[in-house]
């Protein structure tokens, strides 16, 4: 079943906290005298439906992510999936690293995921059986119910386990999100050539030379 519905997969949406990160949340004051940036610049990066935020003149959000889930952005572009995230804190460091990995969709401070995942498919042209979405909290069910695709990472609640039909192997921050990529690369058979893409990009010299 699961394979069935990777198959039919041209979009790969995710959670944030718990999914791409552990969960995790620090939160430093800052320092005197020193003023953050606003948190976004782009109208895509940007959401008031019932968001969690904190003055970044007062507070430094820091986040960590995990490399492995970068180089699924690059594998998932390279096999013609478009990715982007959906979450309901706002985060100028998931704006950056959004903006790193280039994202094809960025939308912070979302309350109803729903919705913004309906909006997102027909921005794309998309059924929602050609969406997958990763999760980890009750906040993500809406959508993993309506989604072609619905995955729970490794550290997610039980009640969002119970409805995926898939449980990664990892958990949110350590690579999660690269089984799912890989997965559904994998089922399609276009797993091999995005890697050969990948490594042929980043060592044009040592991919000729193997021919």
């Amino acid at each position: 079943m699961a394979q069935a519905r990777a198959r039919k997969i041209k979009l790969v949406l995710f959670d944030v906290d718990g999914v791409l990160t552990d969960g995790t949340i620090w939160l430093f004051p800052a320092p005197s005298g020193v003023t953050s940036t606003h948190i976004h610049s782009k109208k895509s990066e940007r959401s008031s439906v019932g968001g969690t935020a904190f003055d970044t003149n007062i507070m430094i959000e820091a986040k960590g992510f995990n490399a492995h889930d970068g180089t699924a952005i690059s594998l998932a572009r390279y096999g013609g999936l478009k990715t982007g995230l959906i979450t309901k804190r706002i985060s100028e460091t998931v704006m950056l690293r959004a903006r790193d990995l280039r994202l094809d969709h960025v939308h912070q401070g979302i309350a109803d995921k729903l919705t913004t995942f309906r909006n997102v498919l027909k921005h794309e042209g998309l059924h929602a059986s050609e969406a997958a979405y990763i999760g980890d909290d009750i906040i993500d069910l809406p959508v993993m119910r309506h989604c072609g695709f619905a995955v729970a990472v490794a550290n997610a609640r039980e009640e969002v386990k119970d409805e995926a039909h898939l449980i990664t192997d990892r958990r949110g921050g350590e690579g999660a999100l690269r089984d799912v990529v890989e997965y559904i690369l994998r089922v399609q058979g276009k797993l091999d050539k995005a890697v050969a893409r990948y490594l042929a990009e980043r060592n044009p010299k040592s991919h000729k030379s193997r021919r």
